[in-house]
């Protein structure tokens, strides 16, 4: 049995169970939207019951392509993704679940001696833990941890072990950002004056845009290496405009979108930003 034949039973096995499912690519990303979907133009799809403005029959739009139905899941479409997919993913809230993603062994010790216990499953650096129950889903709730439930999805490793209890409160309580902690989902990129008065060469429109534009399409075209392609996309748009004053917050934006279009989470694409930054000195 081949690793994609092992992965499309897998899916299948999980559907037959109600848990709304997709397929991943290698480094966990979802597949990237297809032509008629890229950057969000088909108005994107709001659910993960594949209803909506978009009648695209691709595996599109992330979290949201995931699916119960086996006719989309033996689809041509979606058998060549699955040919190419390297794990399984799912959609916690789909499933009325929410996964608490401690992701290194601090984590896990904290949620030992600060959460209910509830079923378990290993990953590769920490634990996923899973409750019954749904919530927004949240990223760097604290140090190592995030929480994967409404619009999000997570990687199926094994059904865990454990008996699997009630959401409870105090895991709502981790996603209730405090205003003097709250973690910005893209950097503020301030604008400083040019030395001596002098107008900056960059602005205009026609060089910014297009700067802007083909930055946007490289990380659009990436079908592999997505971090990486981000990181050194936010790297050269910052070392060719970061310093002069042409950025504003709507051009940051408009690359965090196409970073998202492409499976980045806000929290990956701050990272990106900011280490792209201290590479550069600024």
């Amino acid at each position: 049995m081949t690793q994609s034949t092992d992965i499309r039973r897998v899916a299948l096995a999980l559907a037959a169970a109600d848990v709304p499912v997709l397929p991943l690519r290698a480094g966990k990303v979802p597949f990237g939207n297809c032509r008629v979907c890229r950057g969000n133009a088909c108005g994107g799809r709001p659910n993960m019951k594949n209803t909506g403005p978009c009648q695209c029959a691709g595996v599109c739009h992330g979290w949201a392509a995931a699916t119960t139905d086996p006719r989309v899941l033996t689809s041509p479409v979606w058998a060549s993704a699955w040919r190419e997919a390297a794990a399984v993913a799912y959609h916690p809230g789909g499933a009325g679940l929410t996964v608490v993603d401690l992701d290194d062994a601090a984590a896990v010790s904290w949620a030992r001696e600060n959460l209910p216990t509830t079923r378990t499953v290993p990953t590769t650096r920490g634990e996923h833990w899973i409750y019954r129950g749904t919530m927004p889903s949240s990223n760097a709730v604290r140090p190592g941890i995030d929480i994967k439930s409404l619009m999000s999805y997570a990687r199926w490793l094994s059904p865990g072990t454990g008996t699997m209890t009630d959401l409870p409160d105090a895991v709502r309580a981790l996603a209730v950002k405090k205003p003097a902690t709250a973690r910005p989902t893209r950097p503020v990129v301030a604008v400083p004056a040019l030395a001596g008065g002098g107008e900056c060469r960059h602005r205009t429109p026609t060089y910014l845009d297009r700067g802007i534009a083909m930055a946007e399409q490289r990380i659009t075209a990436a079908t592999s290496a997505i971090h990486t392609t981000v990181y050194r996309t936010f790297l050269a748009v910052l070392s060719a405009h970061g310093r002069c004053g042409c950025l504003t917050d709507a051009h940051v934006q408009r690359l965090f979108t196409a970073a998202h279009a492409r499976g980045e989470s806000p929290r990956h694409c701050t990272d990106a930003w900011s280490n792209a930054c201290t590479a550069l000195g600024m």
